[in-house]
């Protein structure tokens, strides 16, 4: 398979991304529902980085671009709440709801997961093709990679955040509130996603009311995610 040949020095670190969301991980209240998926996605980030290091992906320049402008996409929905804009539909949910006390780790989460996956990672593969001047085919090894990362993390999440035998009146709604949603069945979503955006380049109404509609949608599956449960 052919790969990207270059790539601008403002991409070629994760360093910038992983200070930004270390640095959210100590500011943050432990139990704020963007703490929660920060926690997350900061193990998924340093997990590629790690993975790029040691040449795990088959092309780590592109891997290096990618995974920068997906980290980006989460950093500039926060930004756009601090500064007062009104971020994107997907992140809504997380952002309204994040000191809900009806909702529980694990929703806040698979919430964050949803929108940065559902929404976010069809825009970056775009952005990214875009960069580096190459078609999405030539960025889905690297896709896939990302990819079986957060499938692997989110059972971990799983089993680290699902409420024990103990708590079965609030596991039993959770479990079926959950069960409903697939993050391999996002991916599988996103990657039509950012093949058709990418086809639809040239058509920026059509592209613009693409992204519009997908936007909402990942809202919509967020907000059934943080469905408030009883204690």
């Amino acid at each position: 398979m052919a790969h990207c040949e270059q790539v601008p020095a403002a991409v070629r670190t994760v360093d910038t991304v992983l200070s930004r969301m270390r640095a959210l991980d100590t500011t943050l209240p432990a139990r704020d529902g963007v703490a929660v998926f920060n926690r997350v996605y900061l193990a998924v980030t340093e997990a590629v980085d790690r993975h790029i290091d040691t040449g795990r992906f088959p092309d780590a320049r592109a891997a290096t671009a990618l995974d920068v402008r997906f980290a980006e996409r989460y950093l500039a929905a926060l930004d756009a709440l601090e500064d007062g804009h009104r971020p994107p539909a997907c992140w809504r949910p997380l952002f309204q709801l994040r000191r809900h006390p009806g909702v529980r780790p694990l929703q806040f989460a698979l919430a964050g997961i949803n929108a940065h996956i559902g929404h976010d990672l069809a825009l970056a593969v775009v952005d990214t093709c875009r960069t580096l001047d190459c078609e999405p085919v030539e960025l889905e090894d690297e896709f896939d990679r990302v990819g079986d990362l957060l499938v692997s993390l989110e059972e971990r999440i799983r089993d680290e955040l699902m409420p024990g035998p103990d708590l079965l009146q609030i596991a039993d709604p959770l479990t079926h509130l959950l069960g409903s949603w697939s993050l391999e069945r996002a991916r599988d979503a996103t990657w039509a996603a950012a093949r058709a955006l990418w086809a639809l380049r040239r058509l920026p109404d059509v592209a613009g009311e693409f992204t519009e509609r997908l936007d909402a949608a990942v809202g919509f599956a967020g907000r059934m995610l943080l469905t408030p449960l009883p204690d």
